[in-house]
């Protein structure tokens, strides 16, 4: 029998990653943490932030570790969401254990994931709309944005995951390459950090985890994407913008 996929969900809640070191942009970063660094004037977790809004996201967590004080700062100026604050500044827990720690905040509903480094300009549809409208709870744990390496600005990496025809997600074997990239974004179930403690560990691990269950799914980014790593990738990111306003 054939499964009929549940009428669209969309996530309310979201957690945006915000807690690095920015190690890569310095000099920039030796006076303000790396998602307050600007493109076109504005702030790259605001990006982020602006996209969450735009979908509908009401209530979002951010992880803070490095000059946390600025980026609080920085946080109080948004008045379109609720934004709690998870202080890291005791442990730095990386993207898994800085989840699980907020998890008591995310609610018990999937959620979005965003990093505060990358971003997009949308394409034909809205990115985080288009994920939302493929969310298939009976199939995924996880879904993730993904951008080929054809989309994407200041990605210098062999590609992160193969994927099959109906958009199921493995790993690229380590000497192999793939034009597939995780954009930074993602749904996800709050079941699958089930017994994990807020220690320091990678989200890769909950990927891996879907993957081993068949449940890691991708969504093709539509449009542009953007990783700001370095300061010769916020040149790239202006140019990139340049491009896309005079196409």
């Amino acid at each position: 029998m054939t499964s009929v996929k549940s009428p669209t969900f969309k996530p309310t809640t979201a957690m945006v990653l915000a807690a690095g070191l920015g190690k890569r942009m310095r000099p920039i970063t030796s006076t303000i943490p790396k998602p307050l660094v600007e493109v076109r004037g504005r702030a790259l977790i605001d990006y982020g932030l602006d996209a969450l809004a735009r979908n509908g996201v009401t209530r979002v967590v951010v992880n803070v570790h490095y000059l946390a004080d600025l980026m609080k700062a920085h946080l109080r100026r948004r008045k379109d969401m609720e934004i709690v604050i998870s202080d890291e500044r005791d442990m730095l827990l990386d993207s898994g254990g800085g989840i699980v720690k907020a998890l008591p905040e995310l609610g018990t509903e999937p959620f979005y994931v965003i990093n505060s480094d990358t971003f997009w300009i949308d394409g034909y549809r809205d990115n985080l709309d288009l994920m939302a409208d493929l969310w298939d709870p009976a199939k995924m744990d996880v879904s993730l944005l993904i951008a080929e390496m054809r989309q994407a600005t200041g990605y210098d990496g062999r590609g992160d995951f193969a994927m099959d025809p109906e958009g199921r997600l493995a790993r690229v074997a380590e000497r192999d390459m793939s034009p597939f990239i995780y954009a930074g974004a993602a749904i996800i179930k709050p079941s699958v950090f089930a017994g994990m403690q807020p220690e320091r560990f990678s989200l890769n691990r909950v990927f891996d985890d879907a993957i081993e269950a068949g449940r890691l799914y991708g969504v093709r980014l539509g449009g542009l994407w953007i990783t700001v790593g370095t300061p010769a990738a916020l040149v790239e990111a202006e140019a990139a913008f340049q491009s896309s306003a005079a196409a």
